[in-house]
């Protein structure tokens, strides 16, 4: 009997966490970070297992909500080895050594104000360090390529293929024996969209006795992608033309590399005029730099150029590492495309940048990603006329764009037809999504593929 219990990206979005019983053996799916209201907490709790029973790790990608607790599973006892393709080891290592780094600034600045008012024993240490990040890349791993069989045990394999999400990402197979019959478990992680700027789309299988799947997005379709790009070009053109600056929060995994690469294209058919395009973000830097070094995984024109050149760099981009580096963009007062992070400007460089130039009507904020509800990314969308920036109220008088093509997410019509191809589903499971968006696609897949789809629960073990 195969059982399998969730513990995060359960009715939920975020925190990722799945744990797969076969028989001895414990294989562990992702370990990711809760984010949002009340993830801060949950983070810090129990993970609902032993970690050190756990035989193996398997990461579907490096974003954070799939591996921002894995340093906390190494500290509390996992010895098992971890797998996951080259590119999401790499990618990892930046995003954990990052998010080690937030985490500290994150406790310093908590425990100083708990300190005035006398609650500072209240106050939790950080989740993991950059020591604690360092050993995890010191323990046993196993990189596969897509389609690479690695056997776990007696009868059983591991496969990883491409999911389409970002670089590097993966849903996962799992082939076993049952009765002298082969049977198969897939785990989807992220499945992308199959209409993508510069990765390929998530591959199909023949079959699957046992799908669990994501529903982020099972309530609705993305805007054709044509039309997002349009929109983010003029955006841009308009605010150049009139010599305003141009502002665009970006995540700095795929999402920032998607935006140079557009604007590298309008670069090179001349649609650009006399600006300076900075990339300041030093995560994001590092990031580009992997998206280089792995370009068997992008798409074919990204891939051919990439035989030539950097397909993210040209002569007007400027990587701005320092901190000093970034401050002197404060002095470019007209003609800028500024690309920084945080995503949401729930911290980072994009704050003095929002703080000296959301005030003026000249520039533009180009929103290129999702902005959840209770971040500052929001209340710009949302058109608050002032918000505070480093205690300073800045007027909201910059136009606001907010393009929502470019998502990484599979829609409603994308997560079906990726179901549609798999033969012999017995039991389908959404997880990776709220409960409202789960029932609206549960809905969908019945009427249109004539299959019952469960949502899993916190902490409840479905037998396969």
């Amino acid at each position: 009997m195969i059982k399998v219990t969730s513990y995060g990206a359960a009715q939920t979005v975020t925190g990722s966490c799945h744990l797969i019983k076969m028989g001895s053996l414990r294989i562990l799916i992702d370990c990711g970070m809760f984010q949002g209201e009340g993830g801060h907490k949950k983070n810090y709790d129990d993970f609902g297992f032993d970690p050190s029973k756990i035989d193996y790790l398997i990461l579907t990608h490096a974003h954070l909500d799939h591996i921002g607790r894995v340093p906390k599973l190494i500290k509390e006892g996992f010895h098992g080895k971890i797998i996951a393709t080259k590119p999401t080891k790499d990618i990892a290592k930046i995003m954990l050594l990052d998010s080690a780094k937030i985490l500290k600034e994150e406790y310093k600045t908590l425990r100083r104000k708990a300190r005035r008012r006398g609650e500072e024993a209240l106050i939790f240490e950080p989740l993991y360090n950059e020591a604690n990040v360092k050993e995890l890349f010191s323990k046993k791993w196993k990189t596969l390529d897509y389609f690479q069989e690695h056997k776990l045990g007696h009868h059983i394999v591991v496969t990883l293929a491409n999911a389409g999400h970002i670089l590097g990402s993966a849903f996962v197979m799992i082939d076993y024996m049952e009765a002298d019959k082969p049977k198969r478990i897939v785990f989807s992680g992220d499945i992308g969209s199959p209409r993508r700027l510069i990765i390929d789309g998530a591959d199909n299988i023949a079959k699957a006795d046992s799908l669990f799947i994501e529903s982020t997005y099972g309530d609705r379709n993305h805007k054709p992608l044509n039309e997002s790009i349009k929109e983010f070009k003029d955006a841009v053109i308009t605010t150049i033309k009139k010599r305003g600056n141009v502002v665009i929060p970006s995540f700095a995994l795929e999402r920032t590399q998607e935006i140079l690469w557009l604007l590298h294209e309008m670069y090179d058919a001349g649609e650009l005029k006399n600006c300076r395009i900075f990339l300041d973000s030093p995560l994001a830097i590092k990031a580009t730099k992997l998206y280089n070094k792995y370009p068997i995984n992008l798409i074919d024109e990204v891939e051919e150029r990439a035989t030539r050149q950097d397909p993210f760099s040209f002569s007007w981009l400027e990587a701005t590492q320092s901190k000093d580096e970034s401050i002197m963009i404060n002095k470019v007062r007209e003609r800028a495309i500024i690309i920084a992070g945080a995503g949401m400007c729930n911290g980072g460089r994009i704050m003095q940048h929002l703080k000296h130039r959301l005030w003026n009507s000249e520039n533009a904020i180009i929103f290129v990603g999702y902005q959840v509800e209770g971040t500052l990314g929001r209340r710009i969308v949302d058109r608050e006329k002032s918000i505070k920036i480093y205690g300073e109220e800045i007027v909201c008088k910059a136009s606001v764009y907010t393009i929502n093509g470019f998502s990484a997410h599979a829609d409603q019509n994308d997560l079906i037809e990726w179901i549609s191809t798999i033969k012999n589903i017995q039991n389908l499971y959404l997880i990776h999504g709220e409960t409202s968006k789960m029932e609206i696609l549960t809905k969908e897949i019945k009427q249109r593929l004539n299959i019952d789809a469960h949502e899993m629960e916190f902490g409840v073990t479905v037998e396969l």
